[in-house]
């Protein structure tokens, strides 16, 4: 099998590879940059498989990097950020970050979450041979099964765990989740984060999928509880 590529944009060498070095180690092969600009560069040149972007970087701050990285590819992002920094984590989820785990981390926390992630990628890749499962919701065409979203007949760009997200809610129409089940169920049992993940999650979901993401007719908030979807 082909060995997977992870691109580490993270300015302090020491840290940098001592990540490589296990990863080196679980067979991924690995490209390193240590500021934000070339970390933006290679991302964009290199096509890896998944990035590991700290937020503290010269050049280009880690958010501005993956924003622009958004613009033009879902590959997986997981931040890297500090204890303290509560505000980053819920910002880089906001700009499209897949995941976050905060300094200090253990490396076998950090491989768990780099494998859950290009698993989802492996799973995504696979599917032109999956039967098609479309269902129609008001104006939204969803496929079940190949991860595709079009609104209008116009295709939606949505990160793979946005999409699971809608998946979980759609196939289980009316049905109310708190925040702590669908961190449970959609994020699973390696996710270590906290319910304002599921929050930023619905509100970029919204943003791409209703007409007015203020005034929802797709993901609706039951208040107090938390989530499900509805048919318009």
């Amino acid at each position: 099998m082909e060995s997977k590529k992870v691109l580490i944009v993270e300015d302090q060498k020491s840290i940098s590879d001592i990540i490589k070095f296990n990863l080196n180690k679980e067979g991924f092969e690995v490209d390193t940059a240590y500021d934000g600009q070339t970390g933006l560069e290679k991302a964009l040149s290199g096509k890896p498989d998944l990035i590991l972007l700290d937020v503290m970087l010269p050049v280009m701050d880690g958010f501005h990097v993956c924003k622009k990285i958004r613009e033009t590819s879902t590959v997986p992002i997981i931040m890297l950020t500090a204890k303290e920094e509560e505000v980053d984590k819920v910002l880089g989820l906001e700009l499209g970050a897949d995941d976050y785990i905060t300094k200090p981390f253990g490396m076998r926390e950090l491989i768990a979450r780099i494998k859950a992630n290009i698993r989802r990628i492996d799973l995504m890749s696979n599917l032109q041979d999956v039967p098609s499962n479309v269902q129609e919701f008001g104006d939204l065409t969803v496929d079940l099964n190949r991860y595709e979203v079009r609104k209008n007949g116009k295709p939606l760009e949505l990160t793979l765990r946005e999409f699971e997200l809608l998946k979980y809610l759609a196939e289980r129409e009316n049905k109310v989740f708190s925040r702590e089940q669908l961190l449970e169920e959609v994020w699973g049992y390696e996710y270590y984060g906290d319910i304002r993940t599921v929050d930023v999650t619905v509100r970029r979901l919204r943003e791409k999928l209703e007409d007015d993401s203020s005034d929802p007719k797709y993901i609706m908030t039951k208040r107090g509880i938390g989530y499900y979807f509805r048919r318009p």
